[in-house]
């Protein structure tokens, strides 16, 4: 019995051994490939053996190399912008003068006390004297502009000219000849689906990337909803947040293609840029004459369709009967302007200039702004059923603001 028995062990000994050293030789043997060098799993089209090849779909976005090269070579010209603002309040002296308050209040201050106002943006440096581009809108009725450089150093900046109407402002340093500067590209090569990379302060995150493509060109600023501009955007996806104002909008090369102005609260992932062609042209006459002088006809105005004219037409409080026609119709017209001087007026359809048939107010204004001022324009006008040939001279729209 006692032979058996440990013969019976020696046998479940036997049995443990040999499944350890199986499971060694499975184990090394498993090791002997691992997954950095193991080739690409094989798969099975038309019944033939096909070798899987690396995916490179996310070969431009895995690799950040160009993103990198591109913002290391505008990064150092890109500057942060503070402003200080001091507004001055003053009572209604209606209210102050008022008997009633005066009677629970007394004598009520007329001067208020001041207030401290803070803004924030960005901009970049495009001349080695130290010439800044940034956005009309971020140096406002600024009192104090400081202007801060990525490696630290901080200068007072002079607004040397700002246009409100293309929202575009030089800003001048005095910090002498080595300075960083952006290089400036050029946006009529931009297609749609290029890399966009959005360079900033957002919300006072200094020098923050963001990256993008462009999403669609020569959007209107009527439909971006700030209709008092005369500009065509680049649109993008690369996000764009308070205090990217006036930061550059880079190519995949580090050329600057557009400059960060507009963003929509109701939009999500949109936002929009000056290109940089237009900027070139304005800030070369806000450098030498501190302000841009900008054609005005003196008229409001909104698309018309057929449809919408008959829509018009059909409404028993319309005080006017619209032609059924595409043009641009004028919905008001500026007192003393020169559209008001050739005798244009409210409900007349304007279907040409200069010969050229419109239909589109963004195509009147890009003509009206090419022309200069002090310019003659055609315009064939519809009133009615009877068309009239009407000139015009255009005059500087500071004469009308």
């Amino acid at each position: 019995m006692k032979f058996t028995y440990f013969s019976k062990s020696i046998r479940q000994l036997s049995t443990h051994l040999l499944a350890i050293i199986i499971g060694v030789l499975l184990s090394v043997n498993t090791l002997s490939v691992l997954p950095s060098q193991a080739e690409s799993a094989p798969t099975f089209v038309d019944s033939q053996l096909i070798a899987q090849k690396p995916s490179n779909a996310g070969a431009a976005i895995g690799s950040s190399s160009f993103v990198t090269a591109a913002v290391n070579k505008v990064g150092m010209a890109v500057v942060r912008i503070d402003t200080e603002r001091t507004v001055s309040r003053r009572l209604p002296e209606a209210f102050t003068e008022d008997p009633f308050f005066r009677r629970f209040f007394g004598d009520l201050p007329r001067q208020l006390p001041s207030e401290e106002l803070r803004g924030l943006g960005s901009g970049f440096i495009i001349d080695k004297s130290g010439l800044v581009l940034t956005n009309a809108h971020v140096v406002d009725k600024a009192d104090k502009v400081t202007v801060r450089l990525k490696d630290g150093r901080k200068f007072e900046g002079k607004v040397q000219g700002a246009d409100e109407v293309t929202d575009l402002a030089v800003v001048k340093i005095n910090a002498g000849s080595d300075l960083p500067t952006a290089i400036l590209g050029s946006s009529s090569n931009v297609q749609v689906g290029d890399w966009a990379i959005a360079v900033g302060n957002p919300l006072g995150f200094d020098n923050t990337v963001t990256l993008g493509i462009v999403s669609t060109l020569k959007r209107p600023s009527s439909q971006v909803g700030i209709s008092s501009k005369r500009l065509e955007f680049i649109q993008t996806d690369a996000a764009i947040n308070p205090g990217n104002s006036g930061g550059p909008l880079l190519n995949d090369r580090g050329e600057v293609i557009g400059i960060n102005t507009a963003i929509r609260a109701d939009a999500m992932g949109i936002g929009f840029a000056i290109p940089i062609d237009k900027a070139k042209q304005i800030s070369r006459e806000l450098e030498l004459n501190g302000r841009v002088a900008h054609p005005f006809i003196g008229i409001a105005m909104d698309d018309l369709t057929p449809d919408k004219a008959r829509r018009i037409n059909a409404n028993p409080n319309s005080p006017i009967q619209v032609p059924e026609i595409k043009g641009i119709f004028v919905g008001r017209v500026v007192p003393n302007s020169p559209a008001a001087n050739a005798g244009i007026r409210i409900g007349d359809v304007i279907v040409a200039i200069d010969g050229k048939p419109i239909s589109k107010g963004e195509q009147l204004l890009n003509i009206v702004e090419n022309s200069g001022v002090g310019q003659n324009l055609q315009l064939k006008v519809r009133r009615g059923n009877r068309t009239q040939q009407v000139s015009l001279r255009t005059a500087d729209m500071k004469d009308f603001s």
